[in-house]
């Protein structure tokens, strides 16, 4: 999960009302998809990115290069998540599903991450993937990592150094797995 920052609370889960809703990106929420990104992107402590990642180059790397992409809004229509998910891997990887979240400061510690896991998850069944896979989870990144487990993710394997944290410097990055289908692998 990455942090952006806002002031108030998230309606997403304050108002009884009306639910939070994932659904398609449009190409209309592109300028809220990149106030979310920029920050988390700039902060160089969860995303491998560039921190100085231009608008355009986050656009092709979150949109274009993704196979779905989905938003997160809010009872008040407010943007405050999004997911990218695409195959992790070419041809014969290409099975194995990979994602990336990113919800509003705000929004933080109220499922809105969770919910667009869950979310992710069903998506990649309805595609076809018979995995997902997080190839860079950063290990400082704990709420990230709490819930990716929470959410029946599996750690496989630590990446000692691989990722480098723009505060910390060298960290390791963990691999998770969660497998998407039940039985023989043909």
């Amino acid at each position: 999960m990455a942090r952006q920052s806002h002031g108030h609370t998230c309606a997403a889960l304050t108002s009884s009302r009306s639910p939070l809703q994932i659904r398609p990106y449009e190409a209309a929420d592109w300028p809220g998809v990149w106030a979310l990104l920029e920050p988390v992107f700039g902060a160089g402590e969860t995303f491998p990115n560039d921190p100085d990642i231009s608008e355009t180059e986050a656009q092709v790397a979150w949109v274009e290069q993704s196979q779905a992409v989905m938003v997160a809004v809010d009872a008040t229509g407010a943007l405050v998540g999004t997911y990218y998910l695409r195959p992790n891997s070419l041809a014969l990887g290409a099975h194995v599903a990979n994602a990336g979240y990113v919800v509003a400061e705000h929004c933080r510690r109220q499922g809105v991450g969770s919910r667009l896991c869950k979310h992710s998850l069903q998506t990649a069944r309805r595609l076809g993937f018979r995995a997902m896979q997080y190839n860079l989870v950063v290990s400082t990144n704990s709420a990230g990592i709490g819930c990716w487990q929470r959410n029946g993710f599996q750690l496989v394997g630590t990446l000692p150094g691989a990722f480098r944290h723009k505060q910390l410097g060298y960290v390791d990055a963990l691999v998770m797995v969660q497998e998407l289908v039940e039985g023989p692998t043909p």
